[in-house]
């Protein structure tokens, strides 16, 4: 007997996968640019993007050398250490990213009404976390969520990072880390 709750997963999965094919990018470098456009300068590197994207690294490598290619991403070298690799969005990047038409997920999503959206929402985010623990995986969430998060900052910075010591201006509290843990 099949799951049909499995199967609607497997489908919808599969039909927001396929939503990357516009533009002449593939589904993985479509989550790539949408990864960049929404995560927070420190997570923007490709061990980051290696592990949101749950893909090996020689998959990753290939995925940002293409949207290099294309002109819609940039790497850089960290500017306090040599040895990490920054990626960013060109503006063609975040072009592109802004003609995007209407994704399969929105489209699903639209007709909901606003409990139902956030009943679909906590149930989706408790079946991933479930599973990305139960892996060993890092969790991502967002800044301004996490335990490490300072709001007000006394540096004269908005927040601060108190894992990284480091200061944090609003876009950072609003986008997602790969250092978050829950609050």
């Amino acid at each position: 007997m099949t799951d049909r709750l499995s199967d609607l997963l497997t489908r919808t999965a599969r039909l927001i996968a396929g939503d990357g094919h516009s533009a002449g990018l593939k589904p993985v470098q479509w989550q790539a640019l949408r990864y960049l456009a929404v995560a927070n300068r420190f997570s923007r590197t490709p061990g980051a993007l290696t592990t949101w994207l749950g893909q090996t690294k020689g998959t990753v490598s290939q995925t940002v050398a293409a949207l290099e290619r294309k002109g819609l991403v940039a790497r850089s070298e960290d500017s306090e250490d040599r040895r990490l690799v920054r990626l960013s969005l060109t503006p063609a990047g975040y072009g592109l990213l802004a003609e995007a038409p209407e994704a399969v997920s929105d489209a699903m999503t639209a007709g909901l009404a606003t409990p139902e959206r956030a009943a679909l929402e906590a149930l989706l985010a408790r079946m991933l976390t479930g599973h990305l623990a139960k892996r060993g995986y890092r969790p991502f969430g967002q800044c301004a969520d996490c335990r490490h998060f300072e709001r007000d900052a006394a540096d004269g910075a908005p927040h601060r990072c108190g894992l990284l010591a480091l200061p944090l201006s609003d876009a950072d509290a609003d986008a997602i880390c790969i250092e978050q843990e829950a609050a």
